[in-house]
């Protein structure tokens, strides 16, 4: 059949349309039209609470089982993968900070009676801390070098919020981590 001759057609499975006429403009404007805030202000924060609660924890699942589609925003990119491979193949003095600085932190309070030990347990805590914001550091250099050669200069212009991200995942004890580590023991470097 000629579809010039569509429109002259009496079968109606021939005819074609979308089976109803536009709307005049007016109409459509009332139609999206919707007040700024709504009639019940309570239900409208509870429903947008309910709504991000659902979008966290969709994204917290994503990140325990490695599903990268559904990271947080900040999680997603290659740099970022990268990264988090780098920090996690290391092994770094400051995953261990928190749980050595408890120790003797309370080891200080055990042995106040013999102000020696408790005063030599804290200075063994600020010297830990100082070796592993060092040790951080380095880590740090040594990752921007590799982030130089395998990307380009102009992904890397946020390279101040990339090196703390990096020292923020560093500091963290490996099992707490999220996203999860990718490979279960040290020393698997990204190529």
């Amino acid at each position: 059949m000629n579809p010039d001759n569509a429109a002259e057609s009496t079968d109606p499975a021939e005819r074609q349309g979308k089976g109803h006429a536009t709307p005049s403009r007016k109409e459509a404007e009332a139609a999206n039209r919707r007040p700024l805030v709504a009639n019940d202000r309570k239900a409208a924060a509870k429903a947008a609470r309910d709504k991000d609660r659902i979008e966290r924890d969709r994204e917290y699942h994503a990140m325990k089982v490695g599903d990268v589609a559904h990271y947080p925003v900040r999680e997603r990119g290659p740099v970022k993968a990268y990264i988090r491979d780098f920090v996690d193949a290391r092994w770094n003095l400051g995953e261990f900070f928190l749980v050595s600085a408890i120790v003797l932190l309370i080891l200080s309070v055990v042995t106040n009676k013999w102000p020696v030990i408790s005063l030599a347990s804290m200075g063994i805590v600020y010297v830990y801390g100082i070796l592993a914001i060092g040790d951080t550091f380095v880590m740090w250099f040594q990752l921007k070098k590799r982030l130089k050669a395998k990307f380009s200069e102009h992904t890397l212009s946020t390279e101040r919020s990339l090196g703390i991200y990096a020292a923020s995942r560093a500091l963290q004890f490996r099992r707490w981590r999220m996203p999860r580590p990718r490979f279960d023991k040290h020393g698997n470097y990204p190529e």
